[in-house]
């Protein structure tokens, strides 16, 4: 038996696994983006935003370590030092660890992702970049998606000139990304709120749709920084050029992203596949970024789970030398060569420099 919440792939499913992750890693590389290897290990940070889920373990130093929990952080905090001016563009895959599952990941403890991170630009142009790739890495996988774009740091500006005590506003935060309106009247109707802050709050629960949301959104008294960044989410969209569905609630950690936030889906699939967004000045001065659950891909591409067998038998190792180059080959051991392939369904036999039929056998 394995722990809770880890898996163990037999040879379909993880070459598959390790098929998609070399799809997302080479469609990152050709877009400009340098892989960079993290460690599994980490100092723990009782700061960290997933310090109480992690596995923590103790050197003999004495030192408490942590194993990875998520690549943002610890790649933000191993990256200062190394980087210049300019703009940088990085790219990561590898395994994290929970000590308790996370609704978001779904049942795992252990899980895979391949992300990516842009360091140095912000504005439009560079969240439409970020979102391209989101598509682009939807189409590598193969799998049809829908990307959901909402903008939080709206939601923080409008909660900020609402005048609400800060644990008022976290609730108030909470019924909005809900989008629970019985609830955020009535934690309303409890304080004092001007009524401009008021009316636009009332009305973030029901910006959810496509293009004509952003009118409707635009109508409503914002404050200046929530409006410059609608104008922003609006030219990020025309550069883009692909239809979003826009969730202007969308209120998840709002004092982290401090421009559009991004999720994507798949039809029949009810989890997110990829999330991410703009953080800057949160771990670094312009930054942006997503990564991909590649277990949840797997999960939503359901691969059969059959054995693929290879094109041909080698019955000895000048065969096996000779063919592996250009075939897919499996050198034979054994009596019967022939049974075997016509049981494995393997048409092609090699012996040294020769290539047949199994049915020339």
């Amino acid at each position: 038996m394995i722990p809770e919440g880890t898996r163990f792939l037999l040879p379909p499913e993880a070459r598959l696994k390790a098929e998609l992750m070399g799809r997302l890693r080479e469609l990152f590389l050709r877009h400009g983006y340098e892989p960079v290897e993290l460690p599994a290990l980490e100092s723990y940070d009782p700061l960290h935003p997933l310090a109480e889920r992690a596995f923590k373990l103790v050197d003999k130093t004495g030192e408490v370590l942590a194993l990875r929990s998520e690549f943002t952080t610890l790649l933000a905090k191993l990256l200062r030092p190394h980087l210049g001016e300019g703009v940088h563009r990085f790219q990561y895959a590898g395994a994290l660890w929970l000590r308790e599952a996370d609704a978001e990941l779904g049942r795992f403890r252990e899980y895979t992702q391949v992300g990516l991170e842009l360091i140095g630009a912000t504005g439009p142009l560079a969240d439409a970049e970020v979102l391209h790739l989101a598509f682009a890495a939807l189409e590598a996988l193969g799998l049809e998606g829908v990307v959901e774009v909402g903008l939080p740091s709206l939601v923080g500006e409008v909660l900020k000139a609402s005048g609400l005590p800060e644990e008022e506003q976290k609730k108030a935060q909470q019924a909005i990304h809900r989008k629970n309106l019985p609830e955020l009247e009535d934690l309303l109707g409890r304080h004092p709120v001007p009524e401009e802050a008021l009316k636009t709050l009332l009305a973030l629960p029901d910006l959810y749709g496509e293009r004509e949301v952003l009118e409707e959104a635009k109508r409503l008294p914002l404050p200046k920084r929530a409006r410059k960044a609608l104008e922003d989410l609006e030219r990020t969209l025309e550069l883009l050029e692909r239809p979003v569905l826009l969730d202007l609630g969308m209120a998840r950690r709002y004092e982290y992203y401090s421009g559009i936030f991004f999720r994507a889906y798949t039809p029949g699939f009810g989890l997110p596949l990829l999330g991410g967004g703009r953080y800057d000045g949160a771990l670094l001065p312009r930054a942006a970024g997503f990564a991909i659950g590649v277990e949840r891909a797997l999960e939503a591409l359901k691969p059969p789970r059959v054995d693929v067998s290879p094109e041909v038998l080698a019955l000895d190792l000048k065969a096996l030398r000779r063919f592996a180059g250009e075939r897919r080959v499996e050198l034979f051991h054994g009596e019967d060569p022939v049974a075997y392939a016509k049981a494995r369904g393997i048409p092609y036999l090699a012996q040294g420099e020769r290539i047949f039929r199994v049915e020339e056998a």
